[in-house]
């Protein structure tokens, strides 16, 4: 199979292409034919030298796919309810970077109906992350007002998300006004540009000096004592990076009479046991709120995997945006040829489908049937409409704009990928 290794620590360019063994799923694992990976801020610093893989975990980076079943343990997937031939999303150590992936049939979970691989592939690092800390650490309940801080970040769009769908206030921090205003969108009844005002001030503001109940930290160093200082009675603060650095002063006295709690956690190290609980968690509680809508996955940008390691690995770690533009040229060129349709690009439909109003819709299947025509089978295209189902009436369907997509790749967008199949997906927004 081909994947992508670090050839040795360093800049985004140290990540090549190259050909693997195709791993062979053990006892209670599946093998997945990967067709999107997601790209984490692990996967940045395992690049620098920075996340040591655990032992045991492939060396290929990577923590979280969307793909299918081929092969595994009948007896553990018969277990958890999946197949050979089932799509899933899975969280795993390592290996995602590739066209095959091994999970544990624990991590493992069914793709929300409705959703593309391409989403399904942004969910499993954050969903899981956030539950583990906010909902199992820490305990957020239904009206508590709850703080997260970088609430742009692919960790951020999900705890906003989430919090709001189970009661609570949510109030995020972001680097811009632009950010601030795309959190608000995604539930946040408050933000606060970190950037232009102390949100320390803000919280005691906003809180009316009551403070808030739950605060999600991956920023720690001195924000840790502003921190302490914004909690309620009985607050509790969950750490789950140190972007800020490792080491914080604060006043312990506040610790003692508040009743404040302060924790931390990593995830990729735990036992599979304690990720299978998780996952259980999620199909339960969460999954049903990404099928019906409540909560919808976020993505900043879909690149071919040819280039998308070295690419998204420096937005990664700039922290810059690169807005995502092929299939928008595909889409333009439909709305030239016919004026009559009306075309809303945004959200997290930005780069994997695009939105379409309604009144416009017959309209639009047909320009994108004649447009497709142009650079595919048209045969083709039938089949893959009648194998996926109808087009929804407000959303064309990603994982058949993909079919547009990759011819549009051979019309000099973009250059062609090793593996048509296999997308790279980022989760942070512009």
């Amino acid at each position: 199979m081909l994947a992508f290794e670090i050839s040795t620590y360093g800049a985004p360019d140290v990540l090549r292409l190259t050909e693997r063994d195709t791993p062979v799923a053990a006892g209670g694992e599946v093998l997945i034919q990967v067709t999107a990976s997601g790209i984490n801020r692990p996967d940045v610093l395992q690049r620098t030298g920075n996340y040591p893989v655990p032992p045991g975990a492939s060396d290929i980076p990577g923590l979280e796919v969307a793909g299918t079943i081929v092969s595994g343990d009948a007896v553990a997937m018969s277990s958890h309810g999946l197949k050979v031939g089932d799509r899933v999303c899975a969280l795993v150590s390592g290996g995602g970077y590739a066209q095959f992936c091994v999970a544990p049939v624990a991590q493992c979970l069914p793709v929300p109906k409705g959703l593309t691989d391409i989403e399904a592939a942004s969910l499993p690092e954050t969903f899981y992350t956030v539950w583990s800390n906010v909902f199992d650490r820490v305990r957020l309940q239904a009206g508590e007002t709850f703080l997260v801080q970088g609430g742009s970040s692919g960790i951020g769009v999900t705890a906003i998300q989430m919090a709001k769908a189970f009661g609570a206030t949510v109030i995020a921090t972001a680097g811009s006004d632009d950010k601030c205003a795309a959190c608000q969108k995604l539930g946040a009844d408050h933000t606060i540009n970190y950037k232009t005002h102390d949100f320390a001030t803000e919280i005691q503001r906003i809180t009316q000096q009551q403070g808030v109940n739950v605060i999600l930290d991956m920023v720690a160093g001195d924000y840790v004592a502003k921190e302490i200082a914004c909690l309620a009675e009985d607050g509790r603060l969950v750490i789950i990076a140190v972007q800020g650095g490792i080491k914080s002063e604060f006043n312990a006295g506040m610790v003692l009479r508040k009743r404040l709690t302060i924790t931390g956690s990593t995830l990729r190290p735990r036992p599979i046991a304690f990720k299978a609980a998780i996952a259980q968690a999620l199909r339960q509680n969460v999954w049903p709120l990404l099928e019906n809508g409540t909560i919808q996955p976020v993505i900043h940008s879909v690149f071919a995997a040819s280039s998308a390691p070295g690419k998204e690995h420096e937005l990664k770690g700039s922290g810059r945006s690169i807005p995502g533009f092929h299939l928008r040229d595909a889409l333009d060129l439909v709305a030239k040829r016919h004026p009559g349709v009306i075309l809303k690009f945004g959200g997290h439909a930005m780069a994997a489908g695009c939105t379409v109003a309604e009144e416009s819709f017959d309209v639009f299947e047909q320009a994108f049937a004649q447009v497709a025509q142009e650079w595919l089978d048209a045969a083709t295209l039938t089949r893959r409409i009648e194998t996926d189902g109808p087009l929804a009436p407000e959303y064309c369907r990603a994982d058949i704009v993909d079919t547009l997509h990759r011819e549009v790749w051979g019309q000099g967008f973009a250059p062609p990928t090793f593996s048509e199949e296999v997308q790279i997906v980022s989760q942070r927004l512009v």
